[in-house]
């Protein structure tokens, strides 16, 4: 099972404005932004990811109740997070 994970915006690059270095869980990679385009996405700011693509943007309440419901539903949000520490670039 894929699930879309919240993810903080670290930083924005600016010679690749498509791409973002966000923390998600402590793992720190980059997400493909591109898809939000417009959104006036900036460093702080949660996104909603689902396979290096951040789908939509979030305020930190709704990414804090997000991460509850993955801690809640075990197994599948363990092997989603292990999925990302393996392929981790930063």
């Amino acid at each position: 099972m894929c699930l879309g994970i919240p993810g903080e915006i670290l930083e924005i690059r600016q010679d690749e404005p498509d791409l973002a270095r966000v923390d998600v869980a402590g793992v720190r990679r980059m997400v493909n932004i591109g898809l939000l385009d417009g959104e006036g996405l900036a460093p702080g700011d949660w996104i909603l990811i689902h396979v290096g693509f951040a789908l939509s943007r979030i305020d930190e309440v709704e990414a804090r109740a997000a991460m509850d419901f993955l801690q809640s539903i075990g197994q599948a949000y363990d092997d989603e997070l292990r999925a990302l520490y393996e392929s981790t670039n930063t």
